[in-house]
């Protein structure tokens, strides 16, 4: 009997240590953001899959996946990703402009054009002309004139914004160089801690820039 009891507690025991080595969706979400930004996108994707895998409705939530998908090469699986966040925030141009670059990489620049998400009321500076730039209606012009308001941190972070979908813009069209020129300025000289200020910097080192 003692041998028995021996047996059961060892059984429950191995069972509670499994139980605590499964991870949880907040440990998985924060290790695809990790290995986003130390330039993973392939190791990033993956964490974020698993997070998917045990939490299926968190998907359309997950921008953060899609940055790591189209940096990872997989432009289809980045679109999708951006059309299901679409459906839980429909006002955000930055997930207009990252599905943009996805469709552009995967086919064409026109079929990203005509593909273009619609976006009314994302207010933030230079939201309105980067989104009119990626519809052909704007200019790089009217982008870097947009961001030049407010001082400060708020200043060095509209610059930040601009020549980071600059750049995505000019990757888009294939003008590597000038892409590399916006991208290292958004990365280096308005260099920014939040997540997009990061996806710059993380660009900068997957591209080897």
């Amino acid at each position: 009997m003692m041998k028995s009891l021996f047996a059961s507690i060892c059984l429950v025991v191995a069972a509670s240590a499994q139980e605590a080595a499964k991870p949880d969706p907040n440990t998985l979400f924060r290790e695809g953001v990790q290995a986003f930004y130390d330039a993973k996108p392939k190791e990033s994707v993956a964490a974020f899959d698993k997070l998917i895998a045990l939490e299926p409705a968190a998907k359309p939530q997950l921008w953060q996946r899609g940055l790591s998908l189209y940096l990872a090469g997989d432009f289809k699986g980045g679109r999708e990703q951006f059309e299901v966040h679409q459906t839980v925030n429909s006002n955000d141009v930055e997930n207009a402009a990252w599905h943009f670059i996805c469709v552009a990489r995967a086919e064409s620049l026109e079929a990203a054009r005509k593909a273009l998400i619609p976006i009314e009321g994302d207010s933030r500076v230079p939201m309105k002309e980067v989104h009119d730039l990626f519809a052909g209606k704007g200019s790089v012009e009217a982008v870097l004139k947009a961001a030049e308001s407010g001082e400060g941190e708020a200043l060095k972070n509209h610059r930040c914004y601009a020549h980071l979908y600059l750049g995505l813009y000019f990757e888009a069209l294939g003008e590597e160089s000038k892409a590399k020129e916006h991208m290292l300025k958004a990365a280096n000289d308005y260099r920014m801690e939040h997540y997009m200020g990061k996806s710059a910097q993380v660009h900068v080192k997957v591209r080897g820039w």
